[in-house]
């Protein structure tokens, strides 16, 4: 997925937050309005908004003589791909993966737990009140690969320490 720019995340920004309020997209005017910060020409933000159709990142459609826009994708979706992206970058992915879940905080490792257990189709997705309810016809602890997602042969839902054990840790943490 390409990495933006400050002002083509700007514009995003703006495409994002009125995503719920305009089903049917906006206008290069109204993105240009909602940048009020900015002292950008019309063409300037038609132009932003012109490569960003060309990279994927928005649909656009004709409305008259003017386009209408609206995101490709969801932001949370957008930054899911850009983290995926980054551990395709090279080195272990196992290992970024275990440092990246080391770094969370308390409840964002719960959400994360919760995500793979329904991926896993260990728990029900819990509904709006309800915390998620484990399914008795699956085996606790089941990984699973994903060979369609790049890199995903030999991928499991679980998360190992690629430290190694024993006596050897001690030498391998003092270096």
């Amino acid at each position: 997925m390409t990495r933006l720019g400050d002002l083509e995340r700007a514009v995003m920004d703006v495409l994002w937050d009125s995503a719920s309020a305009a089903s049917d997209g906006v206008t290069v005017r109204e993105v240009a309005d909602a940048l009020d910060g900015r002292e950008l020409a019309y063409t300037t933000v038609m132009t932003v908004l012109d490569r960003l159709a060309g990279k994927g990142m928005v649909q656009r459609e004709r409305e008259g003589r003017a386009w209408r826009y609206r995101p490709a994708a969801t932001r949370e979706a957008h930054i899911a791909q850009l983290m995926l992206d980054a551990l395709d970058l090279g080195g272990s992915r196992d290992a970024a993966l275990v440092r990246f879940a080391r770094s969370v905080t308390g409840t964002e490792a719960d959400v994360l737990r919760a995500a793979l257990a329904a991926e896993a189709g260990l728990t029900e997705p819990a509904r709006a009140g309800e915390t998620g309810r484990t399914d008795p016809n699956r085996a606790a602890g089941a990984g699973r690969t994903d060979p369609a997602r790049p890199g995903g042969a030999g991928l499991t839902d679980r998360v190992e320490d690629p430290r190694p054990a024993g006596p050897a840790l001690d030498e391998a943490t003092d270096r």
